[in-house]
């Protein structure tokens, strides 16, 4: 017999909109349910915070999945059965490549596997590729919005204080890992999105993720400023309403 409420989220069946999204902070959930037209929290079990409101007469829910692949899988797998069917991550990231600076947004079209949550879903063989429709959304509501933005690759760890610790055991091997992402023009580096992206091809739902640029790991710095994340949020919204507005039209 299905459970009211799923274990960890604290949610059923109508407690969301189908659109849902997913920053890694409960904090944050709260920050961006201000930008909907109304809201009002629904749960908030462990790391697991939802607020479900209206954007544009669109039913929008904000989940936060904590930190990294094994509680965002959690997350996502509980939230399609609660009849979630379009995610877009709303997160924060270290930049690889020169040219993006503090403060803007990069939008992952897939994410290096690098971690170990979806090697016990599918092969490494399999891509972690972002849904195309909800990509161009993004792209085309950060060019809408005029806000500063990147699209490319992306990069999903399990550590985080690999990153500018020099007392790492593997320090050279990671140093050495860095220059090759570095080097195939990998953009960014976070810890959920290949569980995201796994998970929804898998469970054929729709997935994206936007991250604010707030640290250089390039230079070995994975903090140094809280900007890009209220632009991240804003692009997010507005890809939501790109994608409802043809999603009506499709009769979907």
């Amino acid at each position: 017999m299905q459970p009211e409420k799923e274990y960890h989220i604290g949610l059923g069946k109508g407690d969301i909109g189908r659109y849902v999204l997913l920053p890694g902070d409960p904090g944050r959930v709260p920050k961006i349910a201000r930008f909907f037209d109304t809201a009002k929290e629904m749960a908030f079990n462990r790391e697991y915070r939802t607020f479900t409101g209206i954007v544009d007469g669109i039913k929008v829910s904000a989940t936060s999945t904590g930190i990294g692949c094994p509680s965002t899988a959690i997350c996502v797998e509980e939230l399609i059965k609660c009849g979630a069917h379009t995610f877009i991550r709303i997160g924060t990231a270290g930049g690889l490549q020169p040219e993006i600076e503090l403060g803007d947004v990069t939008i992952t079209t897939a994410t290096v596997r690098e971690e170990g949550t979806t090697r016990q879903y599918v092969p490494l063989e399999y891509p972690a590729v972002a849904d195309i429709d909800v990509t161009s959304a993004l792209r085309d509501a950060a060019e809408r919005l005029d806000i500063r933005y990147h699209v490319g690759i992306g990069h999903t760890k399990d550590a985080f204080y690999t990153e500018g610790n020099t007392d790492l055991p593997l320090l050279d091997q990671c140093r050495m890992q860095w220059k090759v992402w570095e080097r195939a023009n990998v953009l960014s580096t976070s810890m959920e999105a290949a569980a995201l992206f796994v998970i929804s091809s898998i469970k054929k739902v729709r997935a994206g993720e936007i991250l604010a640029i707030i640290g250089l790991t390039y230079k070995d710095e994975p903090i140094v400023a809280r900007v890009g994340i209220d632009e991240a949020i804003k692009v997010a919204i507005e890809a939501v309403k790109i994608l409802a507005t043809k999603d009506r039209a499709a009769g979907k």
